[in-house]
């Protein structure tokens, strides 16, 4: 840890720190997060491209950083990383550096030693908002000035940073506490990468399904091309309106066969319909959110990493309401009333967070086999 680090809001808060991970500046959505751990899942999530994460949890760092609890290749996607108190030394077996070491080599800069719960309450106050953190310049009114002057992510489609460049196949299932349980036989599926976690593909592989990764601007004609049973609108980061292609593919596949989008997935989807998204005041970020399951009145407590939501109301008449967060009665889930295509807006893969909602990728098979079961 080295000395003076400075964050500094859009609308003037300043909160002050010392840098640990990569000296330097950052500047990008400041949010934060509820989850108690996870943190290496949380930095390396491509759905926080162009986002500052704060965690509200007190201490991070102590378990260190592994070579496998990671959710992308190469290296976090978090703009900047702030924490209460950053802990140096990690104690675990499967520790292979510590979080300080990790956000240097990936030129991440943290900021640390601030009173983490002001700032979640000012964003809750105030709203999500631009921020700017600094080790260089020790400036307030430079930094201030710098920061207003960025348009804020939903001018940038972000999904281009953190799509993958090729096709792949995805093969490794889950570690062995997930709870989804295996069927066969296998079919096929394609997941559009829009900053896909391999939490996702795995819990696909757990359902039974052989898994083909596509870019984000795949077209769509090209997948239908390769047949497969199903399609995935996966994750990712950044306002929807911005991923216009996306938009455009959705509305050819819907009908040709079974869609089922998670998060960025959902919203691209409602987009697609014809629908209306709107930004939520700051955003639900963490793995304690209690979601109702409306078919079967089941609470489940889920992983949540989104900042806009689908206005449901916008799609009377073309999808039912299928899931609703207990916390502010925002819209968790739609399901088409004639097509099979459906969505979440929370994060059934967890990674970090809980397991309750697994089971949706078993319902996404199941209408599968429905649509073939119709067909025959």
């Amino acid at each position: 840890m080295s000395g003076k680090t400075l964050l500094v809001l859009s609308d003037g808060a300043v909160f002050e720190g010392k840098n640990f991970g990569a000296e330097g500046e950052t500047t990008g959505e400041v949010v934060f997060n509820t989850s108690m751990t996870g943190y290496q899942e949380i930095l390396s999530d491509p759905s926080y491209r162009g986002q500052i994460v704060t965690m509200t949890y007190s201490q991070m760092g102590n378990y260190g950083i592994n070579d496998e609890d990671r959710e992308s290749l190469h290296g976090p996607k978090v703009e900047g990383f702030v924490v209460r108190e950053y802990m140096d030394f990690p104690s675990n077996w499967r520790s292979s550096q510590s979080l300080g070491k990790y956000l240097k080599t990936h030129k991440i800069v943290g900021i640390e030693g601030i009173d983490t719960r002001a700032l979640t309450r000012h964003l809750r106050d105030y709203g999500a908002q631009m921020g700017i953190i600094s080790s260089v310049d020790p400036d307030p009114r430079s930094l201030l000035k710098k920061v207003r002057k960025h348009p804020g992510i939903s001018a940038f489609d972000l999904v281009k940073d953190v799509t993958t460049k090729k096709k792949y196949f995805w093969k490794e299932g889950c570690w062995q506490w997930c709870v989804v349980e295996k069927a066969a036989p296998v079919l096929n599926v394609v997941v559009y990468d829009f900053g896909v976690k391999f939490n996702i593909l795995r819990n696909l592989v757990e359902a039974g399904f052989d898994v083909t990764v596509v870019p984000a601007r795949t077209a769509a004609e090209a997948v239908l091309e390769m047949n497969p049973d199903g399609i995935i609108l996966s994750n990712g980061p950044g306002d929807p309106e911005t991923v216009t292609y996306g938009i455009e593919n959705a509305k050819k596949l819907m009908g040709k066969k079974p869609v089922f989008g998670i998060c960025l997935g959902h919203q691209i989807l409602g987009l697609a319909m014809g629908g209306r998204t709107y930004k939520l005041k700051f955003g639900h970020h963490g793995g304690n959110h209690p979601v109702k399951d409306l078919k079967t009145g089941r609470v489940e407590i889920t992983s949540q990493n989104h900042n806009y939501c689908v206005d449901i109301n916008s799609l009377r008449g073309e999808v039912g309401l299928t899931h609703k967060n207990l916390y502010d009665g925002t819209e968790e889930g739609m399901q088409h009333v004639e097509l099979p295509v459906f969505s979440v807006q929370h994060h059934p893969e967890a990674g970090p967070g809980p397991n309750d909602s697994a089971h949706i990728f078993k319902r996404f098979r199941k209408m599968i086999e429905g649509v073939y079961a119709k067909k025959n």
